[in-house]
């Protein structure tokens, strides 16, 4: 089953160069023509002009579509194929995260501060902070977001080399007397195509519902 990379920005790019090819399948750009008609795995990492032709694609060979951008219209329109909403795709923080949505509830009532980081270009939303604000009570407009790199290389300590590209994320919990922190740190230029295999190698395996998937799912599942 063919893979097919949507997009034509940076993480598009690192995919096509990074997802294995072989005997499972040829890892292809996107073409709105030229493409065999044929169930694939679709992965879209576009900023959504294509989306419409992507998701007909998809609908006419009920390919799955592995959807990594937020604030995607796939989010709340009715699919006719499986979607797979992907706001991050690094398994380590996806498993934090699964974390937070069960045990965040535990810590309502407390001072609670969100910080997210990412590199200057950054100007999407930051999806992962998102959801991890859902998951501790907080409202996206008190998530606080830097991207100052003077104050990424002070204040978060992110080291010089790699900030034109990071993820960082902060959760502070603080009673008064007690305070616990909770950090995680994404550097490198391909720290997300590892990820985009195993997803992609999980939707090829199993038979998934024409519906949408948060990768969370996949996450309760032990599927990855």
């Amino acid at each position: 089953m063919q893979v097919i990379v949507v997009g034509s920005g940076k993480l598009a790019r690192e995919l096509l160069g990074a997802l294995p090819s072989g005997d499972a399948g040829e890892v292809v750009p996107w073409a709105a023509e030229g493409l065999p008609v044929e169930k694939s795995v679709v992965v879209h990492a576009g900023s959504g002009r294509e989306l419409q032709a992507v998701s007909a694609f998809c609908a006419s060979t009920q390919s799955p579509l592995v959807e990594l951008s937020t604030g995607s219209a796939l989010e709340h329109t009715t699919v006719g194929f499986p979607v797979i909403l992907c706001p991050n795709t690094n398994l380590l923080m996806l498993k934090f995260m699964a974390m937070l949505e069960r045990s965040g509830h535990l810590f309502r009532g407390y001072r609670i501060g969100l910080t997210e980081s990412h590199q200057a270009q950054k100007s999407s939303v930051p999806g992962t902070a998102v959801s991890m604000a859902q998951a501790l009570g907080l409202s996206p407009a008190e998530i606080r977001s830097v991207r100052d790199p003077e104050v990424q290389r002070g204040e978060l300590q992110i080291p010089q080399e790699h900030l034109a590209r990071h993820a960082y994320h902060q959760v502070l919990m603080e009673d008064g007397a007690c305070s616990v922190k909770l950090e995680t740190r994404v550097y490198g230029d391909a720290p997300y195509a590892a990820g985009v295999a195993h997803i992609v190698a999980v939707v090829r395996e199993r038979p998934l519902e024409n519906r949408r998937y948060s990768i969370m799912e996949f996450i309760d599942n032990a599927w990855l």
